[in-house]
């Protein structure tokens, strides 16, 4: 099936009664804004309780990418380079500022963010060609920025384990963030690159509470695995920050000391938060998401968030996007600046600089560009991400 045809079948309007789906974080299939037809469901009594409660399965889309580096200048990231395998994200994570992305493909950044993904299979071998031009130049790339590399459907492609295998042989600095436990499979090539300061990892926690991380991140692994892995990674010598992110009022916002002690106690070396980010669709879908989970504090939440957001559900400026701004941002600040402090836990700087590009060799073998990949080039197909 196309995609035009998923879209047409699947791109609806959120429907009156907004129900969880277990396993998904997306309440609903909004529209995206660049599209200009949607349907609207409409219970006409004739649809039967197991047509209702069908799950939505995952389809794993391959692609052929024509550019696998995205560089950005940003002043309030940590890096400028970054490689993302897939588009979409299976984990479901109902904050996801990348959702929006989905939009550009004709998609719903709902529920056909987390369950229609896309694979950019020829990742490693466009990385190597990136790494060979004569002219490019080594920084610390970050390893799975916008969508999770260690997503579900990385057990069975392997795409980040390929990409690592090429930064290996070139001796490139990288940095991974991820909420996956799969990242233990590759300890194999991380801890020789981390020996040689060429290698750091961020876990994301959001919450210790397990119940809230179901429906928040359904399709993560759970906060006590994740702090399984820190352990794991620091034992085998690779140096593991923390983002605490997203921190979200009166939800996760109560958890931040304890998940600081029980990282430090895990082992990581760092720590950073942001704040709760709307930008686009995320907006209303974090707001269905709120109504079938947590509708008695709803209103609160969202009171707090427009209130760190000059009264806006989002505001996109870089000097406050990530941590928000007045009283309560300010509170959220000095209560991870002081449990940190205290923890002997580092601010965020460690995760991508300091690492050593100084060895950095170009690629022995350059394969050719692929038939497909060369079609693609050559009728200008662009990559979004």
């Amino acid at each position: 099936m196309s995609h035009d045809e998923n879209n047409q079948e699947q791109v609806m309007l959120p429907p009156p009664s907004l129900k969880a789906q277990k396993g998904r974080g997306a309440v609903s299939n909004i529209q995206g804004r660049y599209e200009v037809n949607a349907r609207e469901s409409y219970d006409d009594g004739w649809e039967r309780e197991e047509e209702e409660a069908r799950p939505w399965k995952t389809q794993v889309t391959e692609e052929i990418c024509r550019s696998i580096l995205s560089r950005n200048a940003s002043p309030d990231l940590p890096f400028s380079v970054s490689l993302n395998p897939y588009r979409g994200c299976e984990h479901g994570c109902i904050y996801c500022f990348a959702r929006p992305t989905h939009s550009y493909l004709g998609l719903s950044p709902g529920m056909d963010f987390e369950s229609k993904i896309f694979a950019k299979i020829n990742a490693p071998q466009m990385l190597r060609r990136e790494l060979a031009k004569p002219g490019y130049e080594p920084q610390s790339i970050a390893l799975g920025v916008n969508t999770d590399a260690y997503q579900p459907c990385e057990r069975e492609l392997k795409l980040t384990r390929r990409v690592l295998e090429v930064l290996q042989e070139c001796q490139h600095p990288v940095g991974l963030i991820t909420k996956s436990s799969l990242i233990e499979r590759d300890i194999d090539i991380l801890a020789p690159m981390a020996a040689r300061q060429q290698a750091g990892v961020a876990i994301t926690l959001t919450t210790l509470d397990p119940a809230i991380a179901r429906t928040l991140e359904p399709r993560a692994t759970s906060p006590a695995r994740r702090l399984r892995t820190i352990r794991t990674l620091t034992d085998a010598g690779i140096p593991v920050a923390v983002s605490i992110a997203p921190i979200i009022p009166f939800v996760t916002e109560p958890d931040i000391e304890r998940i600081l002690e029980a990282v430090k106690e895990a082992g990581a070396v760092s720590a950073h938060y942001t704040v709760l980010r709307l930008p686009w669709e995320v907006a209303p879908l974090f707001k269905e998401w709120l109504q079938a989970h947590f509708p008695e504090r709803a209103q609160r939440v969202m009171n707090r968030v427009r209130e760190m957001r000059g009264g806006k559900d989002y505001d996109s400026n870089f000097d406050t996007r990530m941590k928000g701004e007045g009283v309560w941002a300010e509170l959220i600040r000095q209560r991870v600046k002081i449990a940190s402090e205290r923890l002997g836990l580092s601010g965020h700087g460690s995760r991508f600089h300091r690492m050593d590009c100084s060895q950095f060799t170009r690629p022995l073998v350059v394969p050719p560009l692929g038939a497909r990949a060369k079609a693609a080039a050559d009728a200008g197909q662009m990559d979004l991400f």
